[in-house]
């Protein structure tokens, strides 16, 4: 079967809007502020996701786009193809000089993903996945094998909100007592593509609702690349579902069950 011609305008118009940001990071820049004082935008994000989404249109005018910034759609339509960009997921490590952000894209057709690319220019590295392949740099990638909880490296993502305080001491209450060590990277998009290639082994989002562009790529990702991701209910996860748990697939109940706790106590 030929692959669908949507997976290599994804990679291009990623790549493009990544190089955009790339030339732009570590300048003088204009910073907004939305809900709170660390949910910031700048100039550099819109002008990115104005830069993917005409790539995009070129050859796809009547696909659906879902994007973080100006006046697209918000949500995942039901059905049809519909593109999910994040110009830059991470801004404020962006705006603060890390290099720790990508610019992400991804595809899906009724809901179902088609292909997903993060780009991540400032750590040279480029991950895609499609229905025949899953990839860092053009080289295949795949969750760990690591099995036991107690090397576990565990990383909590998602945007922390008011109210959210008991579930996030809990969640690091369970991981320092039960697994390894905790990460947090500051970009969802980044951290699920590090669990894709083996870096960590697992992911807790506790947003009752996250947003599309901050995980259906991602996801996507770990799932092509063997690994386990559900909804805080344990649930098949898709855009729309509460919560995110990601992990490598070798004790994902362990990790399911710290974040249902975790999740309980934000309630």
């Amino acid at each position: 079967m030929d692959a669908d011609p949507r997976e290599a305008v994804a990679v291009a118009a990623a790549e493009e809007g990544a190089e955009h940001a790339s030339a732009r990071f570590r300048t003088q820049l204009d910073i907004e502020q939305k809900s709170d004082a660390i949910d910031l935008v700048t100039e550099v994000d819109r002008e990115t996701q104005r830069r993917v989404i005409a790539a995009i249109r070129e050859r796809f005018p009547d696909d659906a786009v879902v994007g973080e910034e100006d006046d697209e759609l918000k949500t995942v339509p039901e059905s049809g193809y519909a593109w999910i960009i994040d110009p830059i997921d991470g801004t404020q490590n962006y705006t603060r000089g890390a290099r720790e952000w990508v610019t992400s894209v991804a595809v899906v057709e009724d809901q179902t993903p088609i292909a997903a690319v993060n780009v991540s220019p400032e750590t040279g590295d480029t991950y895609v996945a499609t229905e025949a392949r899953v990839e860092r740099n053009g080289r295949p990638i795949s969750v760990n094998d690591e099995p036991n909880t107690s090397a576990f490296l565990v990383s909590s993502t998602l945007r922390y909100r008011e109210g959210d305080r008991p579930g996030i001491e809990r969640l690091a209450g369970d991981i320092f007592g039960r697994f390894g060590e905790m990460r947090k990277l500051g970009t969802t998009q980044l951290t699920l593509s590090r669990l894709a290639d083996g870096s960590i082994d697992a992911v807790v989002g506790l947003d009752e609702h996250p947003n599309a562009w901050d995980t259906v790529a991602g996801a996507y990702l770990v799932e092509r690349a063997g690994g386990t991701v559900t909804d805080i209910h344990g649930n098949e996860w898709g855009p729309g579902q509460p919560g995110l748990v990601a992990s490598n697939g070798r004790a994902h109940d362990e990790v399911l069950d710290a974040a249902q706790a975790a999740f309980e106590a934000t309630r």
